[in-house]
């Protein structure tokens, strides 16, 4: 058995895996196509009206008010509310979609995981390699991933929605170093440049872009394990500032997979 001395810190949604009908304004289309069919409103106005309230657009700013199941998601619910009255739905309308958010949403049915996914965890695990989650995501991510059987693979699981902390706020990484103490954490992986990218390279940890331009495009996972079971920047033992790499979509038509950009 493999002794496990450094680990990855996992972004999940977007990285590891996905909602597979959408984010919040699919979420939102799908309880309106049960209440309301003919959808009201579109995919766009739903978008742009959920681009504010939620914890993550003021990661700045802590929310350890908020680190409760309830709470949080009655602030979810007053969000979405105030989103669909902003789009001119009827208050009573409002609270019955929004009330309908946290079971649609946190369905464990309605996510997948990445083709790549359980094989590179299972990879990186051989050879000695351990796994955080760090999320920002909803107080049910546990029992999403133990529907997706990654449990067995994860050390800990640092979520904001628990935490009150949303990534890039370098107090999100600090407690994922913390999950994963003693073991040293040397990578975060993420699909989003700045709360997985430019909040790993604070914090002091090598970044890997698995970028994705569409939202329908694939993570490379694979290339991404292949950085780390081949680090070029090991190749002396001096110690070395983060570093960051970019890697293409496994669907997007790039020749070239990974490119260092930092």
């Amino acid at each position: 058995m493999v002794t496990r001395q450094r680990m990855v810190v996992w972004d999940f949604d977007g990285t590891l895996g996905h909602r597979r009908h959408g984010t919040w304004a699919e979420c939102l289309l799908e309880i309106l196509d049960h209440q309301q069919p003919g959808r009201p409103f579109t995919r766009d106005q739903l978008y742009t009206a959920l681009t504010s309230g939620f914890p993550w657009h003021d990661h700045l700013r802590p929310h350890p008010h908020l680190a409760d199941p309830d709470r949080w998601w009655n602030h979810i619910t007053g969000v979405i509310t105030r989103a669909l009255t902003g789009l001119g739905a009827p208050l009573r309308t409002a609270q019955s979609i929004a009330g309908q958010a946290r079971s649609t949403y946190s369905d464990p049915a309605a996510w997948s995981l990445y083709p790549q996914t359980t094989a590179v965890l299972r990879l990186l695990t051989a050879n000695g390699w351990g796994h955080v989650i760090l999320s920002n995501h909803v107080p049910e991510l546990p029992s999403i991933l133990d529907a997706l059987r990654l449990t067995p693979y994860v050390q800990a699981v640092v979520n904001s929605a628990c935490t009150g902390f949303e990534k890039p706020h370098p107090q999100a990484f600090e407690l994922a170093r913390a999950a994963a103490a003693p073991a040293p954490c040397v990578y975060m992986i993420g699909d989003n440049p700045q709360a997985d990218v430019a909040g790993a390279r604070a914090a002091g940890l090598h970044a890997i872009w698995v970028r994705r331009d569409e939202p329908g495009h694939i993570p490379d996972l694979d290339e991404a394990a292949r950085l780390i079971l081949h680090p070029a920047h090991e190749s002396n033992s001096r110690p070395t500032i983060p570093r960051t790499w970019e890697v293409a979509p496994l669907n997007a038509g790039t020749a070239a997979r990974a490119t260092r950009i930092g």
